[in-house]
């Protein structure tokens, strides 16, 4: 890694703090509201003991911060990453916060991690560290104050491990305590899907915006994992060309598109990438190019997908990005000087506090589901989700005209507005200064 590298990756909440900043001038937001979405409301370090399989015992870090309960509890996953560090993990909460207020979800934001290679380690060790994970956050987390959810490297079974010490500790029963659980422990129909669900009905707004036509698009995405696979097929059954995909060893890329129903087959199946061509039971590999994941950003594609990780996108490599569309499905993969960079090319970004957040939406109908007792069925969570992101993205991209920005600042002025709006609720300078 650079020192520049190093540098902007330690500077993650800083950066995220500047789209605020740049918000703000649209959003004529309060200074007092402002100024208290700068400091996140609880920063809480643990250590995580962990006997191995071998008898050896280890120390493991993990974090939870909760940054704004102002419109309601907390919500916000937690990750498994050897990289996982406070500044990460501060910025993916203050997102967060403004992912909810941009949905209109009754949540504020938070986030966690455990720094930990999972997949170095067993089965019987993941749940251990899981456990006494929950063991360490249990007094700062809750039903009605802050509700983890996965994320990288986190999944179904180590939400439901999770859930399972909570209640323990909690002497009851608390499935509203983790959303993405299992759905035999009180998981939503839909959540699995919820996160690539979500990004391909935002696209498919900007499909008819465009008026494209499906079967002449060409779509490259970057980290082929659970909130990219669906988006992946959905977009396929729609006649879109999937042309590369990759995962953190690299990419493949193939012209004429893949047969994505073998792509997410051989993942699963081999956890790897194989361009698989399934049909009538019989599997057949297809002939396609190596790419690295730094090649595959730049390829000539229309809609190119950032799926992984942070910062992939920067200012060194934006000028050579070709596609026309990013829809970001990872976290803050584009820094904000290569937005910048990319506002000037015209290129239409769908912003990761939109796009990617049909994952929490399904966590909020997770939640709900749980503390009535009762569940909808799937074709009824997809509808409810459908309408929400439909409704916000047209509600973000008519904010983008009126204020003549892109749809990144659009979606921070939407967040802004609501959020200053439960600020001033409680008061301001100016409503005490009045009484004196």
């Amino acid at each position: 890694m650079s020192k520049d590298d190093h540098e902007s990756e330690n500077n993650l909440f800083a950066d995220a703090l500047r789209n605020l900043d740049d918000a703000a001038e649209y959003a004529q937001m309060h200074p007092e509201a402002l100024e208290r979405l700068r400091h996140p409301r609880s920063v809480f370090e643990v250590s995580i003991p962990v006997r191995m399989d071998d008898g050896e015992l280890k120390m493991f870090n993990g974090y939870r911060v909760l940054h704004s309960a102002i419109r309601g509890p907390g919500k916000g996953g937690i990750r498994y990453h050897p990289k996982v560090d406070l500044n990460e993990v501060k910025a993916l909460a203050f997102w967060m916060t403004c992912k909810c207020a941009v949905m209109g979800i009754p949540f504020g934001g938070a986030k966690g991690g455990v720094v930990v290679n999972p997949l170095k380690m067993s089965r019987r060790e993941l749940e251990r560290l899981s456990r006494g994970f929950i063991q360490r956050i249990s007094k700062v987390i809750g039903p009605d104050t802050d509700i983890p959810a996965p994320d990288i490297y986190t999944d179904s079974m180590i939400m439901g491990w999770m859930m399972d010490e909570y209640s323990k500790i909690a002497g009851k029963s608390t499935p509203d305590v983790i959303t993405g659980k299992p759905i035999a422990l009180g998981g939503s129909l839909g959540r699995q899907d919820a996160t690539g669900r979500g990004a391909y009905y935002c696209l498919k707004e900007h499909e008819k915006q465009r008026g494209w036509k499906p079967q002449d698009v060409r779509v490259a995405i970057q980290g082929f994992g659970n909130a990219a696979q669906p988006l992946a097929r959905l977009l396929d059954e729609d006649g879109y060309h999937i042309v590369a995909v990759s995962d953190v060893r690299g990419g493949i890329y193939r012209p004429e598109g893949f047969h994505v129903p073998g792509l997410i087959k051989a993942m699963q199946e081999h956890r790897e990438l194989k361009a698989m061509h399934y049909e009538d039971g019989l599997a057949k590999l297809i002939d396609c190019d190596n790419v690295s994941n730094e090649e595959l950003l730049e390829l000539d594609v229309d809609i190119l997908v950032p799926a992984a990780i942070e910062n992939v996108i920067t200012a060194e490599n934006a000028p050579r990005i070709k596609a026309d569309t990013i829809v970001e499905v990872a976290n803050g993969p584009i820094t904000v000087d290569a937005q910048k960079i990319l506002n000037k090319k015209g290129t239409f970004v769908i912003p990761d506090i939109l796009a990617n957040a049909g994952g929490v939406t399904v966590s909020y109908f997770e939640w709900v589901q749980n503390r009535a007792g009762f569940y909808w069925s799937e074709e009824e969570v997809n509808q409810k989700l459908h309408q929400k992101m439909r409704t916000e993205y047209h509600n973000v991209f008519e904010l983008s005209q009126i204020h003549d920005t892109d749809m990144r600042t659009a979606a921070y002025v939407q967040a802004l507005t609501r959020i200053e709006a439960a600020f001033v609720a409680q008061g301001t300078r100016d409503y005490f200064a009045e009484t004196n």
